[in-house]
């Protein structure tokens, strides 16, 4: 991924956007998470992780030759992509969303002023994709599934449904600007430690999975001292289940959690149930209760919870 900096809004921008909102075309719907995509600097390691702990299914990479998918369902898995040469502490690659219609997608975001490709691309499943980066550089792509998306039969998986993503951010307004200004994106839940707003939570407009502003230090990059650790706790993904007490006590009667350093399932500031995890590179899998089972700090829940 490239480098992280806070994008400027130039004349020219705050023009397109201001046509958009006199005569935008529909918006197409974004209904959930597509998949997270990954680096990986020891695939057999990293393989052994999301097959035997995620309980995910290996599959080849419809979008990257290079690459592996590990499946939870038949359209939402984790994207494994080689690690490039001098990558530094960075292991997030993209995010994914899912939406109805790609090309219109595509066609929304330039009205809106947004810098597009100049043609949405076709997976070999049937699939078709293209990628933007948000007002902080992270890439995010939107993703149109194939017509009749292949079944995915995973019955290890701790489960089913990736219900939010997160990474490392700066600037709140800037990405407001993106995620729900032009796409529409809604408040879900914030929340922090000290009184700091450490995490903000915007749910997709016509969907329940959510993403997750990290929020950090410094106005642009990655801090000079952030470990990779560090940043992979903030660059991560949540895999939703009713109960995280019970899945944690069946993946450690399986010996599933071999090598995970003190897992635990705990309560987090929202209240909900959680279970960290950690691939060989550090990336963090965060499995979550869907619903809360303690009230929440710092503000209530302000739209309905993802579902199995």
């Amino acid at each position: 991924m490239q480098i992280r900096l806070s994008a400027v809004i130039s004349v020219a921008t705050l023009a397109a956007a201001t046509a958009f909102a006199q005569g935008a075309p529909p918006r197409p719907k974004i209904t959930g998470i597509s998949h997270i995509a990954v680096y990986t600097s020891d695939p057999a390691a990293t393989e052994s992780y999301y097959t035997t702990v995620i309980g995910a299914v290996k599959l080849p990479d419809p979008e990257n030759p290079k690459g592996v998918r590990y499946a939870l369902s038949a359209t939402q898995y984790v994207e494994v992509l080689p690690l490039p040469a001098n990558e530094g502490v960075e292991r997030l690659d993209h995010t994914a969303w899912i939406t109805e219609n790609a090309e219109g997608m595509r066609k929304y975001l330039a009205a809106g002023g947004w810098k597009v490709p100049s043609k949405v691309e076709r997976g070999k499943d049937g699939s078709r994709y293209f990628a933007v980066l948000d007002p902080e550089n992270n890439k995010v792509e939107f993703v149109q599934s194939p017509a009749n998306p292949k079944p995915v039969d995973a019955p290890n998986a701790i489960g089913h449904h990736i219900i939010h993503v997160g990474y490392m951010t700066h600037d709140r307004a800037a990405e407001d600007k993106f995620y729900r200004d032009l796409l529409g994106f809604r408040p879900y839940w914030w929340g922090g430690r000290n009184g700091k707003t450490d995490w903000i939570s915007q749910q997709c407009p016509d969907g329940h999975d959510w993403m997750e502003y990290m929020m950090t230090r410094g106005t642009s990059g990655i801090p000079a001292d952030m470990t990779q650790q560090s940043l992979g706790v903030m660059d991560h993904f949540s895999i939703g289940v009713v109960s995280v007490p019970d899945t944690f006590q069946a993946l450690t009667a399986a010996n599933r959690l071999t090598g995970q350093k003190n897992p635990a399932a705990k309560v987090g500031l929202d209240g909900k149930y959680q279970l960290n995890l950690y691939d060989p590179d550090g990336t963090r899998s965060e499995v979550m209760n869907f619903h809360h089972t303690q009230e929440p700090c710092c503000s209530a829940f302000t739209a309905e919870d993802p579902a199995e």
